[in-house]
């Protein structure tokens, strides 16, 4: 019964071994769990207001460093990154932390979804910040792994699975 009540909330039949990081704490593998029926905007039941301050704290340093100074300064000053899309003349991705992809055109320009939003969640809960640097990093870098996992919306709305 137990090792089924497990599987239903996502441990897994067993719990993974820790893995001791270069720090001495234990290394996070949230890709060995399951998240498919945790709430929305949620890390979990056993994840405590510190660890919310402290998760994105470490995310806004991530962010920081993975946009450089001069991009951070642009998403501050502005709210939002835009990056030009290689693979459709006139299209730009408009990326807001925690909000869905907007797909922009320049006049005359058709948009190649039948809809202005692009949503990507990540497989598992992440910091808003952190996971808003990844997707600039893929539109900027990967754009054919947006084309083929984005889900065309009608409206802008707040990622499911950041916090």
């Amino acid at each position: 019964m137990q090792r089924f009540f497990r599987w239903l909330v996502g441990a897994g039949a067993l719990p993974p071994a820790p893995i001791e990081a270069a720090d001495g704490n234990e290394l996070e593998r949230p890709w060995l769990r399951r998240w498919e029926l945790l709430p929305k905007r949620s890390a979990g039941a056993d994840f405590t207001s510190d660890d919310y301050t402290h998760a994105r704290a470490r995310a806004v340093e991530v962010a920081r460093t993975t946009l450089g100074e001069s991009l951070w300064a642009e998403l501050e000053r502005h709210g939002y990154l835009e990056v030009h899309s290689r693979r459709f003349p006139g299209v730009l991705y408009r990326l807001r932390v925690g909000r869905r992809i907007e797909v922009r055109c320049a006049p005359g320009t058709r948009n190649p979804w039948p809809m202005p939003f692009l949503c990507i969640n990540p497989e598992y809960p992440l910091p808003e910040v952190e996971f808003f640097a990844q997707l600039y990093l893929y539109c900027r870098d990967r754009e054919d792994l947006i084309v083929r996992v984005a889900a065309p919306q009608p409206w802008d709305q707040a990622l499911g699975r950041t916090f």
